[in-house]
């Protein structure tokens, strides 16, 4: 058994090869800078250590891992250019550097580039591989255009801001863990209780980026907070906030709406203390680290195997408030 710390260092080496040709350059190397400002890779961890809990980590979880290290990146490429958002990981991103139209074609590239690497799969299970990696990727695309849907409309509910979250961020966790069990040999209810705890993991993460947005200490954190207020972001906090608020308080949002940053935070934090909502959404993260850490329980192998990743699970939602 591998550590997820050994898991992601040989994961990064091998995706640290060039994916792409070397011509057209225009199109190559703003998919190649992307790709070089690096992230946590967790999604190929995933699907490595789902293989990794049933046996030997097969070739075939190697070339699905690059598949869908390049999907992800591929969608937040995308995702920057309907954010207009001016930095990824404190660089510029593809759109700003090169322009909206490369940034395009470069992350239809990626995904295309993605099945090459799944086409290279052996394993007897390769359509059940890809119709879920597929399933997964629609799904994805689903939730970056309900969340685009929501910023303009006036109030979400809970149950459909969760829908949206399990749809943009959980499911790709999920099934990372399911291909990773799929090609380790797991039976069909190991595959589902991964399934589920990569759902569930998905949500008590992003219900923490929220918390910490506005919480955080920005050192730790890696970026400013309470950028999500300041860019009238929906998120776990400001949609309960929402759905509990008097009139009052509905009046108080819409004038800081027009604030300056700082002050437009500090009321907003204040409301969100007066609803309750700060300690509420640290309840509802608990609830589902909760159901993660179960499922990961329900799994059927030896307590041994499972260490790695409860040590990814732990290290992934136990960053400091």
């Amino acid at each position: 058994m591998h550590s997820f710390e050994e898991l992601s260092a040989a994961f990064t080496e091998r995706f640290g090869n060039r994916h792409f040709p070397s011509r057209p350059a225009s199109l190559y190397d703003p998919a190649d800078y992307f790709l070089g400002l690096g992230g946590k890779r967790i999604r190929p961890l995933l699907c490595l250590m789902g293989n990794e809990l049933f046996g030997a980590i097969e070739e075939d979880a190697w070339q699905v891992a690059t598949a869908i290290e390049l999907f992800h990146n591929f969608t937040l490429i995308h995702d920057d250019i309907m954010d207009k958002a001016p930095l990824r990981r404190g660089h510029k991103t593809v759109h700003e550097k090169y322009g909206t139209s490369t940034a395009i074609l470069s992350g239809d590239v990626m995904m295309v580039v993605g099945y090459e690497y799944i086409a290279r799969v052996q394993s007897p299970q390769i359509r059940r591989i890809l119709h879920l990696y597929n399933q997964t990727a629609i799904q994805v695309c689903e939730g970056q255009q309900l969340d685009m849907d929501y910023e303009s409309k006036a109030q979400v509910t809970m149950d459909d801001y969760l829908h949206m979250i399990e749809l943009k961020t959980s499911v790709l966790l999920a099934a990372s863990l399911q291909i990773g069990a799929i090609l380790g040999g797991a039976g069909l209810n190991n595959q589902q209780t991964l399934y589920q705890l990569g759902k569930n993991l998905g949500l008590a993460f992003q219900i923490q980026d929220d918390y910490l947005d506005c919480y955080g200490d920005a050192t730790k954190f890696g970026k400013q907070v309470g950028g999500d207020i300041v860019a009238g972001k929906k998120t776990f906090l400001l949609v309960k906030t929402l759905e509990l608020a008097t009139e009052a308080q509905r009046g108080a949002i819409r004038r800081l709406e027009q604030a300056p940053a700082a002050e437009k935070i500090g009321g907003m934090l204040e409301i969100y203390h007066s609803c309750g909502v700060d300690v509420w959404v640290k309840d509802l993260k608990e609830q589902y680290r909760a159901a993660a850490w179960q499922s990961l329980e329900d799994v059927a192998v030896t307590a041994s195997r499972k260490e790695p990743l409860k040590k990814l699970v732990d290290y992934l939602l136990q960053r400091e408030y």
